[in-house]
């Protein structure tokens, strides 16, 4: 018989702030198109506060999520924040309007949303403040330069990065130290395989936004659909499964706007994976 391989469940993150590895992205608690509020702000409300009750203690967010309504909404859930709880946020990123998103990484704006963020999350210090998008037309001294500043202001106490380059991390740390980067993976979409490799020898946080994408509904026949089967798990428990399994430092960040959604993503932390099975899921 296979062994099965278990896994760790927490990381240390920035090498001071302890995190469970299965978070939640909060993004689709908003609007239609991530615009605004959610129609029914007693129900996203209603899985944020489950989201905690489930154990969670990484929650990712963004300035730009329903245009603040994200952050405000995760605050009226939760604060005061439960011990250890960790809200990340972002900046980077505007939106003019319902189904755009431009890059802006002017220092000046995103020391402007990082102060804006604070406001509407009511928090003094934010543990986790990313950089959402590198913007093309700023040296990115500048942009991380400016999150710099404010963690020497006591206002952020880790910087991350997203959808970045080995060159783009390496570039970043010689301004400031990197505690995180988020970048989209999954079994569907692998393209970042050299940051995952250079973040787990570097001792980097890789968190994996998106990390569903294809699970909902696996190819006949094919690795996860068997798995799913021979394991009794969802196709999705399996993908998360598969994420936790893949590196020691990997946070798949999940996001759902249904509870039982939720339930059933938290359960993957259960699912251990013998050695054939992750071979099979490893080669897609």
């Amino acid at each position: 018989m296979e062994s099965r391989r278990t896994v760790a469940t927490h990381l240390t993150l920035g090498g001071d702030l302890s995190v469970r590895r299965l978070g939640f992205g909060a993004l689709r608690l908003t609007g239609p198109h991530h615009w605004g509020p959610p129609a029914r702000p007693e129900k996203a409300i209603e899985v944020a506060r489950e989201a905690v009750a489930l154990g969670v203690t990484f929650i990712d967010t963004a300035d730009v999520y329903g245009l603040g309504a994200g952050e405000e909404l995760l605050a009226a859930a939760l604060h005061p924040y439960a011990p250890g709880l960790v809200v990340s946020t972002k900046a980077g990123e505007v939106r003019p309007g319902p189904h755009q998103w431009r890059v802006l990484g002017h220092p000046d704006y995103l020391r402007q949303q990082a102060e804006l963020s604070l406001r509407r999350l009511r928090l003094e210090r934010v543990e986790l403040f990313q950089l959402h998008r590198v913007d093309p037309k700023v040296p990115l001294e500048d942009q991380v330069g400016a999150l710099k500043q404010l963690q020497d202001e006591g206002k952020v106490r880790h910087i991350g990065l997203s959808e970045v380059t080995v060159a783009q991390i390496e570039q970043a740390r010689a301004v400031a130290p990197i505690a995180s980067v988020q970048n989209k993976y999954g079994l569907d979409d692998r393209r970042y395989e050299p940051e995952l490799a250079h973040c787990e020898r570097e001792g980097i946080a890789f968190i994996a936004w998106k990390p569903l994408a294809g699970a909902a509904r696996p190819a006949a026949g094919g690795a996860l659909a068997q798995i799913a089967a021979e394991t009794g798990a969802k196709p999705a428990q399996v993908a998360l499964a598969w994420l936790l399994h893949r590196s020691p430092v990997i946070m798949p960040i999940p996001g759902t706007s249904s509870v039982g959604h939720l339930r059933a993503n938290m359960a993957a932390e259960r699912i251990a994976l013998d050695e054939k099975q992750l071979a099979l899921l490893d080669e897609g």
